[in-house]
């Protein structure tokens, strides 16, 4: 497959632009990805494809938030007890509306409905997507990145089309992935057993571009991200294992750096660039986590694991094997660079019960 570039030629001079006339457009790289398949209907692209329009209906409004007054609160809570914002809730119909019409999806969940969304009219469908439409909302009025985190299961052929259908590991998603919302919308997808490919969205021709194909964590860096405001409430590992970061024991050895920005997508966007490791671990104020098992961990876990990381659970479980209790079940996470994340499980082995 071709990739975006300059095809190996010198760098124009400051000023002027190669032009690139054999662009990958995320349309032309799902079709591309279709044809490998002999036994692909075409119906998970054009499932993508409903993906790729919400994403872009996101992106827009978000752009224009502060302009078309669509900051600030709008006045209710979403099911897992979190303020909701009006792009809440205007993502939240963006997403339903486009799986709903794509005619590919029976069941939906999203973060901000208490119940799974089963779609009728879909009676043929063989999918079901899970989805934080925008993660981070809390940080929208200050201009932080925000993101929507997403993941696509196959249903089985006897499944009836309900949130039990959905009560599954991540090894059995199909596809997951994330668009952050910065500077530019950046769209980072994969899929079962594939490798990690990102898109940045061109404005002005209205199409992801694929900019970051084939996308590999370091094995290994010396970056760490978690909100430190929660410590007095850590386990005695997950205090020993911060502590061996920023006052490492051995000779000559120097502290980790710390980046935190407070919004899942972004941090672990950085996180997948750069290497590192990020974490957000269940503590003695929540228990069992924060970070939502379907459409949050699972998804993550995926992307990180086809770009050679790690992610685990609070009790050192590979993330992608977690069964979730209900739609809505919590979980701690560690997720990053494959050594790093080890780390974390090396030291929780010398405690009772890891």
């Amino acid at each position: 497959m071709a990739t975006n570039g300059t095809n190996g030629e010198a760098a124009p001079p400051v000023g002027q632009e190669n032009i690139n006339t054999d662009i990958i457009t995320l349309t032309r790289f799902l079709n591309e990805e279709q044809v490998k398949h002999k036994e692909a209907t075409g119906d998970f692209t054009l499932l993508c494809h409903a993906l790729q329009f919400a994403f872009k209906s996101i992106s827009y409004y978000i752009r224009r938030a502060s302009l078309i007054n669509l900051s600030g609160l709008a006045g209710s809570s979403n099911t897992t007890g979190d303020d909701q914002k009006k792009l809440d809730v205007i993502g939240n119909d963006i997403f339903i509306a486009a799986m709903r019409s794509s005619r590919r999806v029976k069941v939906l969940v999203s973060e901000e409905e208490e119940d799974a969304i089963i779609f009728p009219e879909n009676p043929n469908a063989r999918y079901a997507v899970v989805c934080d439409p925008i993660d981070g909302s809390s940080n929208l009025d200050a201009g932080v990145s925000v993101g929507t985190i997403f993941g696509i299961y196959k249903l089985s052929d006897d499944a009836v089309g309900s949130k039990e259908d959905l009560l599954r590991p991540g090894t059995d998603l199909v596809a997951a992935g994330f668009t952050m919302y910065g500077a530019s919308a950046q769209l980072v997808i994969t899929m079962r057993g594939g490798s990690v490919n990102g898109f940045t969205m061109d404005n002005a021709l209205g199409e992801f571009i694929l900019t970051h194909p084939d996308m590999k964590m370091p094995r290994k860096r010396a970056i760490y991200s978690v909100n430190e405001g929660n410590s007095m409430y850590w386990e005695d590992p997950v205090k020993e294992y911060v502590e061996s970061l920023k006052y490492p024991k051995e000779e000559g050895g120097k502290p980790y750096s710390g980046r935190y920005i407070g919004s899942m997508v972004a941090d672990a966007y950085r996180t997948l660039l750069y290497g590192g490791i990020f974490a957000y671990p269940a503590d003695k104020k929540s228990t069992k986590g924060k970070l939502r098992i379907l459409y949050e961990c699972a998804p993550m876990a995926l992307v990180f694991e086809n770009a050679g990381g790690q992610a685990v659970n609070s009790k050192m479980q590979r993330m992608l094997e977690v069964m979730p209790e209900h739609i809505h079940d919590r979980s701690g996470i560690f997720l990053g660079s494959h050594d790093e994340v080890q780390k974390v499980i090396d030291i929780h082995k010398k405690y009772p019960g890891y």
